[in-house]
C-alpha cells in the first residue's frame, strides 16, 4: 500500500484498509525496536515539530520515532514559532516545506493544520488539534488489537466530555473499523451532529454502530474497553473546572463502572490524568472543590485492567508508522 506523500489530518480521510496497514506497520516496527534490529531507513531527511500547544508523550513519541528510522528533528516550542503572529500559516508551510521532509503540528484549530497541509509540498501530520487526535486513535487500536485480538465487533464506551478531538476521533476510527461506539455523557457534551451522520454512513460499511446515552449503566453494561480523558482540555479558561466538575461528576469511571464492563474489560487513557494529588492542578481542584480524583478513580488507573502507559508506548510505534509511510520508508 502506498501513502506516500499523504497528509496525516484526520482519520477521515483514511480508508479501513489503510488504517489497518498503518496499524500492521506499527507493529511491525515495535516488534524491531523490542528486538534491537535497526530500521533507520530515512537517513538524511529532517522533520519540524511545531508545538502550540506543549506534550509529554507526542513529543517523545515524535522525536524518538523520527531518530530510529534515521532522521533529525527540530522542535518548535510556543514561543519559537511566529505561526499566526508574524508570520501567516501559510507563509510558514512554503518556508518549512523546503527545509524539511515532513511537518507536525500540535495546537489549536483543525484549519491550521488544514492550511499548512493546503500550502506544503511535504507531508503534515495532525499531533492534536481541538478537534482530531488521530495518532492517538492509532495508539489506542493498536493496544486494543494487542489485547484482545481483534478490532471489529468490540464495544468502546467514552465516558465524559464527547464533543472534542479524544470524542471525535474516537467515534470516527471506531466507525471506520466495525467497533460499537458508545458516548455516555449529559446531552450538551454529545459530539457533533454533522459529524456523528458521517460516521453512520462510515458504520454502514464497516459494520459499526454509534450510540449516544445519557445512562450510565446501560452504555458500560458488557463494555470491552472503557474510556476517558480530562474533562477540561489544554487552552480552556480555568472558569469552566466547576461547570464541568458539577455536569460530569456522575460519568467518572470508578470501580462499579468497570464492574458493569465485561470480565475482561479494558481501560484507556490518552494521559495526562488526574487519578490523584500528585499534580498541581490535581491540588487545585482539591482545594477548591474537595476531590482527590476526577475522570477516573486511582483505583482504576492502577488495576489490571488498565493499559495506559501501554497505549502511551504505542504512540511511538503507530507515530512512526505513519511518518515512515507518508515518506516512503516502506
Amino acid at each position: 500500500m502506498n501513502l506516500k506523500g499523504r497528509d496525516f489530518l484526520t482519520l477521515k480521510d483514511f480508508t479501513k484498509e489503510e488504517i489497518i496497514y498503518l496499524l500492521d506497520l506499527a507493529a511491525e516496527y515495535k516488534q524491531k525496536k523490542k528486538k534491537g534490529v535497526l530500521h533507520d531507513t530515512l537517513r538524511g531527511k529532517n522533520v519540524a515539530l511545531i508545538f502550540e500547544k506543549t506534550s509529554t508523550r507526542t513529543r517523545c513519541a515524535f522525536e524518538v520515532a523520527a531518530n530510529d528510522l534515521g532522521m533529525g528533528s527540530t522542535y518548535l516550542d510556543p514561543g519559537a514559532s511566529q505561526i499566526g503572529k508574524k508570520e501567516s500559516i501559510a507563509d510558514t508551510a512554503q518556508v518549512l516545506c523546503r527545509m524539511f521532509d515532513g511537518i507536525e503540528y500540535r495546537g489549536y484549530g483543525q484549519e491550521i493544520v488544514e492550511e499548512l497541509a493546503k500550502y506544503s509540498t511535504v507531508p503534515v501530520w495532525n499531533g492534536l488539534t481541538n478537534e482530531y487526535h488521530p495518532t492517538q486513535m492509532l495508539a489506542d487500536m493498536l493496544t486494543i488489537r494487542e489485547h484482545f485480538k481483534k478490532l471489529e465487533g468490540l464495544k468502546l464506551v467514552y465516558l465524559g466530555d464527547a464533543r472534542y478531538n479524544t470524542g471525535n476521533s474516537l467515534m470516527v476510527v471506531c466507525s471506520k473499523l466495525g467497533l460499537h461506539f458508545t458516548a455516555c455523557a449529559p446531552k450538551e457534551y454529545f459530539p457533533n451532529a454533522k459529524l456523528v451522520a458521517q460516521c453512520e454512513e462510515y458504520c454502514e460499511e464497516s459494520k459499526g454502530t454509534i450510540t449516544l446515552t445519557e445512562k450510565i449503566t446501560a452504555a458500560c453494561k458488557g463494555a470491552d474497553i472503557i474510556c476517558t480523558d480530562v474533562w477540561v482540555s489544554m487552552g480552556e479558561p480555568d472558569e469552566v473546572w466547576e461547570k464541568r466538575i458539577n455536569d460530569l461528576s456522575p460519568y467518572k469511571v470508578t470501580t462499579e463502572i468497570m464492574n458493569l464492563a465485561s470480565p475482561n474489560a479494558i481501560f484507556l487513557h490518552c494521559l495526562p490524568s488526574f487519578h490523584d494529588l500528585n499534580t498541581e492542578i490535581g491540588k487545585t481542584i482539591a482545594e477548591k472543590y474537595g476531590l482527590t480524583e476526577m475522570e477516573v478513580s486511582d483505583e482504576v488507573f492502577k488495576s489490571k485492567a488498565s493499559l495506559v502507559f501501554d497505549e502511551a508506548e504505542n504512540r511511538m510505534h503507530t507515530i512512526k508508522a505513519v511518518m515512515a509511510a507518508t515518506l516512503g520508508a516502506v
